[in-house]
């Protein structure tokens, strides 16, 4: 039975808001133990996504995330989650934390009091609206638009657009159903005070709700860049469990392009897991 140090990070927290992002585990492993072994920590850990680390070299890390039922292919928060730690206790390059991921290279560096990530964009082109999906999740306005999310976890991705944040908010999902439906749901609108706002279902990977997901930030800001006429931007997602981030878009708005996010991380707990 090994002794791996255990951080949870509570990744695109607002900084006024106390208990406010979405947690992530993070774990510090000498090297990657059977994939049963990893499964059944992030499914004892029950958070949406832990992060797993090995040393590639003196400056970089292999790194892995599961949800309690499945490996992905990426994870915005936990990454931000892991680069917290890396940062915090000098485990990297000074000022930078980079992973070899399925995803490439992803690196986490300071910015100011927050953190920076740069992400691979996610492109997406037109769908069609489901009335068993709409159903699923709530909402009574149709959506301005529907979008299909070229991507990733083996899963079906849409992405809904409404006109308001009321419908995005007031979203009332029957998580039976969305299970049933085998795909997950980007759920996003104008924002009220910010630019969009957005809610993220991942039934298809055993996730009810995503309280902030890095990720889906990977499509909605090139979705809103083209939309407002803008680079930069301010996101919230407004699910049970708020929080806040930064978007901009690099390099045009289809695949190829990167989307950097900017966030805070603090950290929640720290500690030991045996397994």
């Amino acid at each position: 039975m090994a002794s791996i140090p255990y951080f949870e990070i509570h990744a695109f927290a607002d900084p006024d808001l106390a208990f406010s992002g979405n947690p992530a585990g993070v774990c510090l492993m000498e090297a990657f133990p059977d994939d049963q072994v990893l499964r059944g920590i992030a499914a004892s850990n029950n958070l949406s996504e832990t992060a797993f680390l090995v040393p590639a070299d003196a400056a970089s890390w292999h790194l892995r995330w599961f949800t309690p039922t499945v490996e992905v292919d990426l994870c915005g928060h936990a990454t931000l989650a892991a680069g917290a730690v890396v940062l915090e206790y000098d485990l990297g390059t000074p000022g930078t934390a980079r992973f070899d991921t399925r995803s490439g290279r992803l690196e986490v560096k300071r910015d100011g009091a927050a953190l920076a990530m740069d992400l691979p964009l996610i492109g997406y082109k037109p769908a069609s609206r489901d009335d068993a999906i709409q159903s699923a999740l709530g909402i009574e306005a149709d959506p301005r638009d529907v979008l299909s999310v070229n991507r990733i976890h083996g899963a079906g991705y849409q992405m809904w657009v409404m006109d308001n944040e009321s419908a995005v908010r007031n979203a009332r999902p029957d998580h039976g159903k969305l299970r049933q439906l085998d795909t997950n749901i980007i759920l996003t609108a104008p924002g009220e005070t910010g630019d969009f706002v957005s809610r993220f279902f991942a039934p298809a990977s055993g996730v009810d709700e995503d309280p902030v997901t890095g990720s889906a930030h990977c499509t909605l800001a090139p979705y809103w860049a083209r939309r407002l006429g803008k680079t930069r931007m301010s996101a919230r997602q407004i699910g049970p469990r708020p929080g806040a981030l930064e978007v901009e878009t690099k390099g045009g708005d289809t695949d190829g392009g990167r989307v950097t996010l900017f966030g805070h991380a603090p950290r929640y707990l720290e500690g030991r897991i045996w397994a």
